[in-house]
C-alpha cells in the first residue's frame, strides 16, 4: 500500500520528502506540467521562504487559528526550514523584516532543489495527472482515482492549496474531496489583496506610491488596524504592503462601513503640521494655494486635498484663514476613503478559510473524521500576514503530516 500526496506545492513536496525519508512508498500527484507552479510566482518570483523569527513572533503573525499551529511550528520552526533548504543545496539570505530568500533571488532554484531531493529519495512524481476522487471505506481511506489511474492507498495527504491564483492550479479541488469525505469547509474569502474603493476621486491618484505614511482602517467607529509603511493607488483603489496586511484582518468583516484613513505626515503632530503650513504660507504669501503645497505633498495629491478642503485653489496664501488651515491639517492627518470590496481570488496571495481545523489533529495533521486522511498547507483554515509566514505554515504542516 502507498501514501498518496495530492498536490505538488510547498506543503505537498515537503510532506512527500519526509514521508519517503521515513521509508514509505510515496506517489506525489500534481495536475500541472511541473511542481511548485504557485511557488514560482511567490515573493515576486524571488520566493520569500520563511521569516527568521522565533516561534512566538511567528504565531503573532498568524491570522487564523494560531493555536492549532503550535504543535507543527514547534516541530518544524523557521530555523528548521532554513536548515532544511541549506541541507538540500539552497543557499539563503535574510533581508529587511527578517524575510528569508534564496541567495540567487530565484524561486525556480527553490523548486529545483526540492524536485531533486524528491527524486533522489525515489518519490514517484506524477505530473499532468488530475485527481478526481478520494475513496474511503469504513471511515478509512482506500483509494485515489485520477483521470489516468487508480492508486490503492492506506494514507492520503490533501495538499492542494486554496483558490487564490487559480491560474496556477489552485482551484479548490481539496475542498471537494474533503467535503465528500465528511469534512467541513469554512467560508472562503480572498486575503492579502488590494481594496476596491468607493467613489472615483482615487482614480486621479493612480500610480502614486506613498512611503512612510500611516494607514488606519476602521469598521464603523472601531479602529482595527493601524500601521506605518508603504501603499500605492491603482486603477481599482489601493494596494501595497500596508493594504495587503490590512486585508488579512478585513476578510471576515461586512463591508458596510469600512473607512481607510491615511496620515500623510505621521512624524508631525497636528500642531507641528499647522506651524509648518503657516511657515510655508508666509514664505510664499502671494502665491496661490495650488502652487504652495509642493514641498509638503506629492504633486498628484495636491488637487484632491484642495478639492476636499473646499478652498478656492487660486486663493492666495496670505488670505487663507485659521479655520481653512485647520481643514488642510485635518486632511493631511486623515485622508479618508471608503472600502467597496476586497479584490478577488485571481489577485489574492492566499485564501482565508478552508478545511475546519476542529476536524484535524494538530499534532499529526490526520483527519478526525477519516482514518489515514491527512491535510497540509493552505487547504486548511490557516493564514497569516505577508513576510514568509504563509509558506512556513505550508512547510510546518507538510513536515508534520509527512512524519506521522
Amino acid at each position: 500500500m502507498k501514501t498518496v500526496v495530492i498536490g505538488g506545492g510547498p506543503s505537498g513536496m515537503i510532506c512527500a520528502y519526509y514521508e519517503r525519508l521515513n521509508g514509505n512508498d510515496v506517489v506525489l500527484i500534481e495536475k500541472n506540467e511541473k511542481l511548485g507552479k504557485k511557488l514560482y510566482i511567490t515573493g515576486k518570483g524571488r520566493c520569500n521562504l520563511t521569516n527568521d523569527c522565533d516561534v512566538q513572533t511567528f504565531l503573532a503573525n498568524v491570522v487564523s487559528n494560531p493555536k492549532f499551529l503550535m504543535s507543527s511550528i514547534y516541530a518544524f520552526t523557521p530555523t528548521d526550514t532554513v536548515n532544511f533548504f541549506e541541507s538540500i543545496g539552497l543557499k539563503t539570505k535574510v533581508e529587511r523584516g527578517n524575510r528569508v530568500f534564496p541567495l540567487s533571488d530565484k524561486s525556480s532554484d527553490v523548486i529545483k532543489v526540492l524536485k531533486n531531493a524528491l527524486e533522489s529519495l525515489g518519490v514517484d512524481i506524477k505530473l499532468n495527472e488530475t485527481v478526481l476522487d478520494v475513496l474511503a471505506s469504513d471511515s478509512k481511506v482506500t483509494m485515489v482515482k485520477t483521470d489516468l489511474n487508480s492508486y490503492d492507498a492506506n494514507k492520503v495527504v490533501i495538499a492542494t492549496g486554496g483558490i487564490s491564483y487559480p491560474s496556477t492550479g489552485s482551484t479548490g479541488d481539496g475542498y471537494h474531496f474533503a467535503k465528500n469525505l465528511g469534512h467541513t469547509v469554512t467560508k472562503l474569502t480572498p486575503s492579502l489583496c488590494g481594496f476596491n474603493l468607493k467613489g472615483d476621486d482615487y482614480k486621479e491618484l493612480q500610480g502614486l506610491t506613498l512611503k512612510n505614511v500611516n494607514l488606519a482602517v476602521k469598521d464603523g467607529n472601531k479602529e482595527y488596524y493601524s500601521e506605518q509603511g508603504e501603499m500605492l493607488f491603482t486603477h481599482f483603489g489601493v494596494s501595497g504592503p500596508l493594504v495587503l496586511t490590512a486585508s488579512a484582518l478585513t476578510t471576515k468583516r461586512s463591508f458596510n462601513d469600512i473607512t481607510l484613513s491615511i496620515d500623510l505626515k505621521p512624524a508631525l503632530t497636528s500642531k507641528e503640521l499647522d506651524k509648518r503650513l503657516l511657515r510655508d504660507f508666509e514664505i510664499n504669501k502671494n502665491k496661490a494655494l495650488k502652487n504652495s503645497l509642493d514641498l509638503l505633498l506629492p504633486k498628484a495629491l495636491i488637487p484632491l486635498i484642495i478639492k476636499r478642503s473646499g478652498i478656492n485653489e487660486y486663493k492666495k496664501n496670505n488670505e487663507i484663514t485659521v479655520k481653512e488651515r485647520a481643514v488642510l491639517v485635518s486632511l493631511l492627518k486623515s485622508l479618508e476613503f471608503k472600502l467597496e470590496t476586497l479584490r478577488g481570488f485571481n489577485e489574492a496571495v492566499i485564501t482565508n478559510g478552508g478545511i475546519s481545523v476542529k476536524e484535524v489533529n494538530p499534532s499529526t495533521m490526520e483527519s478526525k473524521v477519516v482514518k489515514g486522511l491527512y491535510f497540509a498547507g493552505e487547504v486548511l483554515d490557516l493564514d497569516a500576514f505577508t513576510g514568509g509566514f504563509n509558506l512556513q505554515i505550508a512547510f510546518s504542516t507538510g513536515y508534520v503530516a509527512g512524519n506521522n
